[in-house]
């Protein structure tokens, strides 16, 4: 390896070429040249790697730039490590000797390839701590690392894949570089381990405790391997990244203290193969005998079971074969085929060894060659593919046969649940007792069940070409099968002919109904107005009538009598309904169909029709009843009319006739008092002797009001009139009578003379005149917005006509 190579391997400290070694200088000047942490573990790991190689000269240092300041020790160091001689060093103690032997150390060390850039002898002899580890550090890299190898990588490198291949079998170990994945000492306790494992029980080593897996890994390699303790367990831990030069430093120890130990065990090994390959030889010869001897045993035995070729009846059986075959090839065949394979490797492999050995090659026995077993081998394969393809095809063949009989069944067994129950429900009746649209529903349910068969058909021609392959393939339950097809296809015919039976029942079933049918609208046609005829009639025979005369209940009768004349007609009407009823039945009688429920076009019936018309006929001598008692009932009524009449108009002008004679009377001045007073006695009494003739017409008034009658067209006077005229009449006679007498007294009290008396009777009369005049002027009610014009006029004839006779003499008295 060249300088600059080696160089490379430590650049992390002392660069290879001057350019990255002066870089490096000037950023140790601006970091105050070198970690503190890392500056201590170099101490101590430069001093005892050092101490390691001088003790074999019987000699150490303690302190790593002092006691290399004179140069003897450093020359010393080198003679040890490299087995050379260097030049004869300077015995003086000045200044310019001890640079003389560093001088030869440094040109020793560049002799053996090794550039070494601003390192001079005068910092070594001045005690230059940075520099001194430098060169030290230059040293390690030169003789302890530059010549590791390990599969074509070397130094550093080389050292870190020996690490990683050694210790890749440990849990928690996992080296990438020379500074964290050593912090733990479970990768120095693995190196340990690999090589000696009697050392350190590696099991019992724990991730989380560094400090004692270090200290561990550090008394071991001092104790049995001679490998100087280089670094502080503490220091490693608890420095964030660890010197990595003082890690390959220490780690370097371990490199070459195993090396040697390796290749002692490598020269064992190889006489150890020697031995172990001649007698793997012999015994791969005897291997090879008896492995061929029991595969060509084998194969002879199993070529007459694979060249029987007897057929099963039954696809369980085919199966069973197969099954074996299956188990040959899965469980027996291929030991055998690894065997076979062994065979030939080892036969191989034993001559190749025998060449290389330069011993003869095997010869095998007789018949037990390799291209013996493989002639053996090629016919078990041929007959083997000949009962596999035998296999293959019979179980194609049952195959298909149980598929056959599977499908036939699962066709017959839908076929069979399909028919269950059909050809009852084809020789149902039901169409006998059902309706028009019962009928017609039937009908769409027998021509959706005629597509359903019509669908039928295939599945059933299936089931038949089923069975006819079946027994064209000689299937065992062929007997079966034809009897089960058989079943079906004459089942078949039979649901055939019954569907053609009901499609035929149905349809002359329909027809009958759609004829009826036409009778039933006929029917409801002609019942409805009828029914309505009779409801008009019942209501009009039984209205309430109230009449109040002869005309009236004339009237009546006449329109009775005209209803009566449409009967006849009428009945006639009934007739022809009732005959349409009539054909509805005798069409079901003839033809066995059987009418229920109603007319679907009315509700009427004809026992409806029936009834209503007997209530009609009923209800006609009624009403003639009950017209004649309303006949007789008027004829009474117009008697009790024309009786009260005869004798009201007889009444009436009776009282008018009195009442004009009382007044004539009261107003007379022919006579004297007494005179008056003697007719008026006279009228009174007949008056009153008259009161029989108004108790006979209160009498017959009394019976008309008992008839209802209220109205009279045989006279003008009514009850109450002739009421208020007797009345008016009986106060008239008493009111003239009682003046009468008044002014007799008022006449014998005053002394007033006859003459004075007439003159006072015609002043009276006068005024009693224009008193009738006027009081109908003064009892009506002026508007409030139209004043009387003649107040005063006013209030004098209203003082004049409330007046009696008595009192106007009583004024005409208090005059005089």
């Amino acid at each position: 390896m060249t300088a600059i190579e080696t160089q490379v391997q430590y650049s992390s400290y002392m660069m290879t070429t001057t350019e990255e070694y002066m870089n490096q200088e000037d950023s140790w000047d601006r970091d105050l040249l070198l970690d503190p942490a890392w500056e201590k573990q170099q101490r101590k790991t430069f001093t005892a790697w050092c101490n390691s190689h001088l003790r074999k000269a019987g000699t150490q240092i303690e302190n790593i730039e002092e006691d290399f300041r004179n140069g003897l020790k450093l020359m010393l160091l080198l003679e040890v490590i490299s087995g050379e001689r260097l030049p004869k060093p300077d015995k003086g103690k000045m200044r310019f000797h001890k640079i003389a032997n560093v001088n030869k150390a440094l040109d020793f060390i560049s002799s053996k390839g090794v550039k070494l850039v601003s390192i001079g002898a005068e910092e070594i002899v001045d005690g230059n701590v940075k520099m001194t580890l430098g060169m030290i550090w230059t040293i390690i890299l030169r003789f302890a690392i530059q010549d590791i190898s390990v599969e074509e990588t070397s130094a550093k490198e080389g050292l870190l894949l020996w690490c990683q291949r050694k210790t890749a079998p440990y849990r928690n170990v996992n080296v990438q570089n020379f500074h964290i994945s050593w912090k733990d000492g479970l990768a120095l306790c693995a190196l340990i381990h690999r090589h000696r494992p009697d050392l350190i029980d590696y099991s019992k080593l724990r991730k989380d405790d560094p400090v004692g897996n270090l200290n561990t890994a550090f008394e071991v390699a001092e104790k049995y391997l001679d490998i100087p303790k280089m670094l502080d367990a503490d220091d490693i831990v608890n420095t964030p990244k660890p010197d990595e030069k003082a890690i390959m430093t220490y780690v370097s120890c371990f490199y070459h203290a195993f090396a040697g130990a390796e290749q002692a065990e490598t020269a064992a090994n190889r006489i150890c193969k020697v031995l172990a390959v001649n007698q793997e030889n012999e015994k791969l010869m005897e291997e090879y005998e008896k492995l061929a001897s029991e595969l060509l045993e084998w194969i002879r035995k199993t070529i007459p079971w694979l060249e029987n070729r007897v057929a099963e009846q039954t696809m369980h059986s085919m199966q069973q074969k197969l099954e074996d075959f299956r188990d040959y090839r899965r469980v027996h065949k291929p030991p055998k085929v690894q065997e076979k394979c062994q065979l030939e490797i080892n036969f191989n492999t034993l001559q190749t060894k025998l060449r290389l050995s330069n011993r003869p090659a095997f010869m095998p026995s007789e018949g037990k060659m390799v291209s013996d077993i493989a002639n053996a081998w090629k016919g078990l394969e041929q007959v083997e593919k000949g009962y596999e393809e035998w296999l293959l095809t019979e179980i194609r063949r049952l195959e298909r046969l149980d598929h056959l009989a599977e499908k036939f069944k699962q066709k017959s067994t839908l076929h069979e649940s399909w028919t269950t129950g059909k050809e009852e429900l084809l020789s149902q009746k039901d169409y006998e007792s059902a309706s028009l649209m019962e009928i017609r529903a039937l009908m769409r349910k027998h021509e959706a069940f005629e597509s359903d068969l019509a669908a039928h058909q295939d599945r059933v021609e299936q089931i038949a070409a089923i069975a006819q392959e079946l027994n064209e393939l000689d299937y065992y339950d062929a007997a079966t099968i034809n009897a089960r097809c058989q079943g079906i296809c004459d089942q078949w015919d039979n649901l055939g002919t019954l569907t053609q039976k009901r499609r035929e029942s149905l349809e002359r079933v329909e027809k009958l109904w759609e004829t009826i049918d036409q009778l039933y609208l006929e029917f409801a046609k002609r019942a409805a107005p009828f029914n309505n005829w009779m409801d008009g009639a019942m209501e009009d025979l039984q209205d309430m009538f109230i009449v109040h005369s002869i005309e009236e209940i004339q009237s009546l009768i006449t329109a009775h009598d005209q209803f009566k004349a449409t009967i006849p007609e009428a009945d006639k009407e009934r007739m022809a309904i009732m005959g349409i009823h009539n054909e509805i039945l005798k069409i079901a009688q003839t033809y066995g169909i059987k009418v229920v429920g109603e007319n679907p076009y009315t509700v009427l019936s004809p026992q409806d029709i029936s009834n209503k018309w007997e209530a009609v006929k009923q209800l006609v001598p009624m009403r003639d009843q009950m017209l004649q008692e309303e006949v007789a009932r008027q004829q009474s009524n117009e008697r009790l009319r024309r009786q009260f009449g005869a004798q009201a108009n007889i009444i009436g002008p009776w009282i008018q006739t009195k009442m004009e004679e009382i007044s004539h009377v009261s107003i007379d001045i022919a006579g004297s008092l007494e005179e008056q007073m003697s007719n008026l006695k006279t009228y009174e009494q007949n008056i009153i002797n008259y009161k029989s003739n108004i108790d006979t017409l209160e009498g017959d008034h009394q019976l008309s009001q008992e008839s209802l009658i209220f109205d009279n067209k045989h006279t003008n006077y009514t009850m109450e009139h002739v009421r208020v005229g007797w009345e008016q009449l009986l106060t008239t006679i008493a009111r003239t009578i009682n003046e009468v007498e008044n002014q007799i007294l008022t006449r014998d009290a005053k002394g007033i003379s006859q003459e004075q008396l007439n003159e006072f009777r015609a002043s009276f009369n006068h005024f009693d005149r224009v008193k009738r005049l006027v009081e109908p002027f003064l009892t009506r009610t002026p508007p409030a917005t139209s004043p009387t014009p003649f107040p005063k006029i006013h209030e004098t004839l209203k003082y004049l006509t409330h007046r009696t006779m008595s009192d106007v003499m009583d004024g005409f008295a208090a005059v005089i």
